[in-house]
Order: C-alpha cells, then structure tokens, then sequence
C-alpha cells in the first residue's frame, strides 16, 4: 500500500466530495462542517452543509490533510487555526480550565469505512503536522480519546485515540470528559512535523 497526502484545496475537493458521498454526507449528512460552525448557527441541510464546505474551501478557510491511495482520497485529518475551528467537543468544560488558545486545532479525522484499521488516520496525523509546520507551526491542540480497556467502534473515534497522538509526540494537558483530552504538541515552522524522538 502506497498512500500519498495532499491539503485539502479546491483542486483536491472533487476527491474529498467522493468520499463525503461515499458515506452519504458523513454522520447524517455533515459533510465535516460542524467544528466550523459557532453556537448560534443552527441545524441546516446536508446539501447548504456541502455548499457552506465547498465555499470555505475555495475561500482557503477549511484545512485538512487528506491521504490518498493512488486518485482515491480514502481519509483526512481536519485541522486550522483556533478562530477557524471554534466548535469542539466537551467546550464548556474545556473553557472552563482554559488558560491561553492554541493556534491550530486538529478536531476530526474521517476515514473510509473499508479502508479502517489501515493505520490511514496515522498517516493523516503526520500529513497535518506538516501542513501545519509548512503554514508557520505553532501551538497544535487535539482532543481524542483514550481506549484503553474499552472497546470502542473505529466509527465512533473521530477525534482519535490518545495513543495515536502520543505517538505523535503529543502530551497531554488536560482531561475535559471520561475519556477525552486535550493534547498539546509545538511544532516549529518549517519543520518536517515528525515528532522529536527522545534519547
């Protein structure tokens, strides 16, 4: 299996919108719009969902690094700056303990439903951190959860594992639900975006 990344950019969306509607719109219908979108924005179609997406990509205001395998994009890691991104979950309790903002936030990753247990959602991982370092780095928060001694349905981990993040060389700040964390990792503009391997 060779996969490939690119950011998500008009030239990538048709690909993106073929696995969006792959998996019909993704969690009835979303189309990964709801991290974007403030408290007061409301519930719409998924159809206004695929165009509020396809429009904030065009305008260079939705980030994502998906993975390709060959044309296909078979996942992404969706990730932006704070004031892109200002719905997450468990916010009340995250504010709540809330020191300073972030610059990036890496909110959901998708993966396609045939391709899960791949390790796609590492690479996708990977794939931001780059970007990330590529737009001048920063302070990068995500909010996954931890599966140890749980089991827990690939489908349902769209924020991803702690281990995974760890792995990535994100330490954890904070716990905001049962199993959710903050995380927090300093990637330096430029940079490759791998994690610094410890002596």
């Amino acid at each position: 299996m060779t996969l490939t990344s690119q950011p998500l950019s008009p030239e990538t969306w048709p690909a993106f919108a073929r696995l969006v509607e792959k998996h019909h719109g993704i969690f009835g219908g979303c189309w990964c719009i709801s991290f974007h979108l403030g408290p007061g924005d409301g519930k719409r179609t998924a159809g206004e969902y695929r165009a509020m997406k396809e429009a904030r990509v065009r305008e260079g205001r939705a980030h994502a690094a998906l993975v390709f395998d060959g044309a296909d994009a078979v996942g992404w890691c969706q990730f932006g700056p704070t004031a892109e991104l200002p719905n997450i979950r468990s916010r009340k309790v995250y504010e709540q303990g809330l020191g300073q903002l972030p610059d990036w936030r890496i909110t959901c990753f998708f993966i396609d439903r045939e391709r899960r247990g791949e390790g796609i959602a590492h690479v996708a991982l990977r794939a931001a951190a780059r970007e990330i370092a590529r737009l001048g780095g920063g302070t990068v928060e995500g909010y996954p959860e931890s599966v140890v001694g749980r089991k827990v349905s690939r489908s349902f981990l769209c924020s991803g594992t702690l281990g995974m993040f760890e792995k990535a060389g994100f330490e954890r700040t904070r716990k905001i639900a049962m199993h959710r964390w903050v995380v927090t990792r300093r990637i330096a503009p430029g940079s490759s975006g791998r994690a610094a391997v410890p002596h």
